[in-house]
């Protein structure tokens, strides 16, 4: 039986240090501030592209990896003669998946690659690449590691809490008058993923730190109903004292194995803006 490689989008928003330790490779998207291109994660930062979005008021275009980006990625699996699975952002937002699948095609390369939509994005893709991984360190073929991952997917929970409903309206996800209302009497919507798609499931209004801790404690009960192997919180830029207070409410519960911390990457950045806190993990059975 060959070897299973795990691969992913940029969008995952896994730490280095997790990428490396279950050895993850990670196919940057695109990020386009006026002319020039940049990848996600390797040649710009969340913090650059908040600095470019304020000054020309508007901001980046995000897309998918070019067809050569994404053969090239792919190619050293293939001449290893490895399997590989990929998982990445929903196809509800990105045309990734069909561009990675495309690639294996041009290699020939298919019957060896699943191409996996995570119908999620950041660390709900990144909870999903996890459990690939440690599934893929034992003996299992790749359509049993497929059908494990399909009803694994439908467990993970991803929803944050944006500060600003600026970056949201420059990307054409909400009106301006929306954003404005919003910006003016502070409100927070949360956003939850369900079937690839964002929708808003609850507002919140208060300064960021009350809107925060009070969308992490009405979880609590959900929380404590789920797998208890790891948590992420994962933030697109937010004062670490916000940071430390969901990290102890979350350890408090005595619930999780392991509490992570990620930044947002670039992408995710880009349409959410800073401020955006979120808190994930997977239903349990």
């Amino acid at each position: 039986m060959s070897k299973i490689r795990i691969m992913a989008d940029s969008t995952c928003d896994l730490s280095q240090e997790l990428l490396e330790m279950y050895h993850i490779s990670i196919l940057p998207l695109n990020i386009v501030m006026e002319d020039a291109c940049y990848l996600d994660g390797v040649e710009t930062t969340p913090d650059r592209i908040y600095a470019w979005a304020d000054e020309n008021r508007t901001t980046p275009k995000t897309a998918a990896p070019g067809i050569e980006a994404a053969t090239e990625f792919l190619r050293p699996a293939a001449e290893a003669g490895e399997e590989v699975c990929f998982l990445g952002i929903s196809e509800q937002m990105s045309s990734t998946c069909q561009v990675v699948r495309l690639a294996a095609k041009e290699l020939d390369y298919e019957e060896h690659v699943c191409v996996l939509d995570s119908m999620n994005l950041s660390t709900g893709i990144g909870l999903q690449i996890l459990y690939a991984a440690e599934l893929a360190k034992d003996e299992i073929t790749l359509s049993a590691l497929e059908e494990k991952l399909k009803a694994y997917r439908e467990r993970v929970r991803a929803s944050f809490v944006v500060d600003t409903l600026t970056y949201l309206q420059r990307g054409g996800r909400c009106s301006a008058v929306t954003a404005l209302l919003g910006n003016t009497l502070k409100l927070k919507p949360r956003i939850a993923v369900a079937d690839g798609k964002m929708g808003v499931s609850k507002k919140y209004r208060g300064n960021r730190k009350k809107t925060v801790l009070d969308y992490v404690k009405d979880m609590k009960d959900e929380l404590l109903r789920a797998e208890t192997k790891r948590v992420f919180i994962t933030h697109s830029g937010i004062e670490q004292e916000i940071v430390d207070e969901v990290d102890a409410y979350l350890r408090e519960l005595s619930h999780f194995k392991a509490v992570y911390v990620t930044r947002a990457g670039g992408v995710i950045s880009s349409h959410c803006g800073p401020g955006t806190l979120g808190v994930l993990f997977v239903e349990g059975e």
